[in-house]
């Protein structure tokens, strides 16, 4: 049987008293985020080309990408070529509610429209402003 030493107890509030504090002052303070941390993802509309590969890999089923309401007008067809259709563009709704944060969809995106920031402050009353829409 080990003997019960008295102000055993003492010695090692001391000591830790000096040595530096275990946890983080968060709220107070600004967190230290890792080179890649995954928060929430942001959506780039003038490099989307709407293959959905995002929605396809999402495993929260979290996105979804919607042709935009606002279409850019045709260019002017040239003489004497075929007429170029124009760039269609895509709007993101993003349901951060339902999100994992794998960024499974930031990788899959050929065109990089998508992207993880640092934003992780996320937290809601209302489920309605975890939904995204962006244009």
């Amino acid at each position: 049987m080990k003997k019960k030493i008295p102000g055993r107890a003492l010695g090692e509030a001391v000591r830790q008293l000096f040595k530096k504090p275990a946890t983080s002052a968060y709220p107070f303070s600004k967190a230290k985020l890792q080179p890649k941390f995954r928060g929430r993802i942001a959506f780039e509309q003038e490099k989307c080309i709407g293959c959905k590969m995002c929605v396809r890999v999402c495993p929260a089923k979290a996105i979804d990408i919607i042709l935009s309401a606002e279409q850019p007008a045709a260019p002017a067809p040239v003489e004497g070529q075929a007429p170029v259709p124009a760039k269609k563009k895509f709007d993101c709704i993003m349901n951060l509610d339902r999100c994992i944060y794998c960024a499974q969809c930031v990788e899959v995106c050929p065109k990089k429209a998508l992207l993880s920031t640092d934003d992780f402050e996320l937290a809601q009353l209302d489920r309605k402003a975890l939904r995204r829409h962006y244009k």
